[in-house]
């Protein structure tokens, strides 16, 4: 008999829990009334490790019982609660008898394969710059090794596009699977800066042939009318990548090692490449019968929608890539422990993650992209501004949660444009483009910001007014954004 996934629920969200009530009620008492700090860290380690756990417990029983996702939020709501897992189990042990386990929808491989692309860039954030100092890079050479990945992904970002429309997105997303999954092996043979370039360049261009060919994949398999709600639950991963990445490499990183990070997130990779293997393998023809066409169009597709989702693609990481660069540095500037801005950016994607589950993301079908991409570009530039004037822990929380609501309507209003703007036959070239987009913006908002005289407050500000500066422009240009060419 198959365990129930309500079962598996109730299980780690009992565990989960008890180890906040042991966080909150012995380890933290240990550490600021006796001073023993290291319980503090033990029972963190344990319980981040546990929520880890309960988050894909909630999404897979998400998957497998396809209820009301209202179920889920109050689920992933009650882990912050004391004592609210406890009455969630309650209602949980009442509710397991009305949902029976639904079949598998393949589609969900795809789901999948989205959040394997993006934890294999979370899980990097906290820990490649002090991985690349303790093979003895100098401060340079680590801010190189840490651009590296998102500027050869650029590249592999718009090869992937090329050949996905020649040959489908089956092939593309099976190379891509299994040589990122054997680049993150190459980790453990890492001894030397030089030899951490080089595997830094690998691992860039190869991940990026996997993200353009899964939302074409995902694009092409979706009927017209749904496919703003579709990209909003496939942010759905990204936003729970955002989550558990950092906090899983955090973790596992001080028990164990970095390169055993990695190698944890290549047996995920080499597992869905398996599963796309048996599951997928009927889609692998779909785009073959669509390579005239293609070819007849000479690869032309540029129109007012494909434009405008570029600039929002790039706009969304140039902010992202601000915020990774200036949020722990104002943190620390406000004498704030270190810890702060990753719970802020966890904070952010849980913000994310409910407005792309919940019945919010019904807008995206109903709206135009254009209105929706506007609010959500809007409230990420006021979002800037007000970091920059926040100072306490209260209203930090705040500013991010705005934040992760402009994050949550922007990511599908600009995924919903391009595939309005494009033709299916040209779909996987401009996805390339899109995602190259997205891997220049996390490039362009840590390093531009350097390159300007600003402090940190003047970087806010900046970064705040040019994301306003867009939102008004694709305001006031809600122009019919089709597949027209110019």
């Amino acid at each position: 008999m198959r365990t129930h996934p309500i079962y598996i629920l109730r299980i780690t969200g009992v565990l989960d829990g008890i180890s906040l009530l042991v966080l909150l009620g012995i380890a933290m008492p240990l550490k600021y009334i006796w001073g023993i700090g290291q319980a503090v860290t033990v029972v963190g380690s344990i319980h981040g490790g546990i929520f880890c756990l309960y988050a894909l417990a909630i999404l897979y029983a998400a998957i497998r019982i396809q209820w009301n996702l209202l179920w889920s939020a109050a689920a992933l709501i009650a882990a912050f609660i004391p004592l609210g897992n406890f009455i969630l189990d309650w209602k949980l042990k009442k509710a397991q008898a009305k949902y029976s386990i639904k079949p598998f929808n393949y589609a969900l491989i795809v789901y999948s394969i989205v959040f394997f692309s993006f934890i294999d860039l979370f899980v990097q954030l906290p820990v490649m710059s002090t991985f690349a100092s303790s093979v003895g890079a100098s401060s340079f050479i680590v801010g190189i090794v840490v651009g590296l990945y998102s500027l050869t992904n650029t590249f592999g970002n718009i090869l992937s596009g090329i050949m996905t429309d020649k040959v489908g997105p089956f092939k593309i997303l099976m190379i891509g699977l299994l040589l990122t999954s054997s680049a993150l092996l190459l980790y453990q043979f890492v001894d030397s800066p030089l030899l951490l370039i080089i595997v830094r360049i690998i691992h860039g261009f190869v991940a990026g042939l996997i993200v353009p060919a899964a939302f074409t994949f995902s694009a092409n398999t979706t009927v017209n009318a749904q496919q703003g709600k579709k990209v909003a639950f496939t942010g759905t991963f990204v936003g729970l990548a955002a989550i558990i990445g950092p906090a899983f490499s955090g973790i596992m990183a001080s028990k164990t090692s970095v390169p055993f990070v990695f190698m944890c997130v290549a047996i995920l990779g080499f597992s869905l490449a398996v599963l796309s293997a048996i599951f997928l393998s009927k889609y692998k023809i779909a785009k073959k019968e669509k390579v005239d066409a293609v070819q007849a169009s000479k690869g032309s597709f540029f129109n007012a929608g494909v434009i405008k989702a570029y600039g929002g693609a790039f706009f969304l990481m140039f902010s992202q890539g601000v915020i990774a660069y200036l949020l722990p540095l104002h943190v620390q500037t406000l004498g704030y422990d270190s810890n702060l801005s990753g719970t802020l950016m966890s904070a952010f994607g849980i913000v994310a993650v409910l407005i792309f589950v919940l019945p919010t993301n019904r807008i995206f079908d109903r709206a135009a992209p254009s209105t929706t991409m506007a609010l959500g570009i809007g409230l990420m530039g006021l979002s800037q501004l007000l970091i920059s004037q926040s100072t306490t822990t209260l209203s930090l929380y705040i500013v991010l949660a705005l934040y992760g609501v402009g994050f949550a309507f922007l990511f599908p209003s600009i995924n919903t444009m391009l595939i309005k703007a494009t033709p299916a036959e040209l779909r996987g070239k401009a996805y390339g483009y899109f995602y190259a987009c997205f891997s220049l913006g996390v490039v362009a908002g840590s390093s531009v910001l350097g390159w300007l005289p600003f402090n940190i407050i003047e970087g806010f500000i900046f970064t705040g007014i040019v994301l306003l500066l867009f939102a008004v422009f694709v305001a006031l240009n809600k122009q019919r954004d089709s597949v027209l060419n110019y």
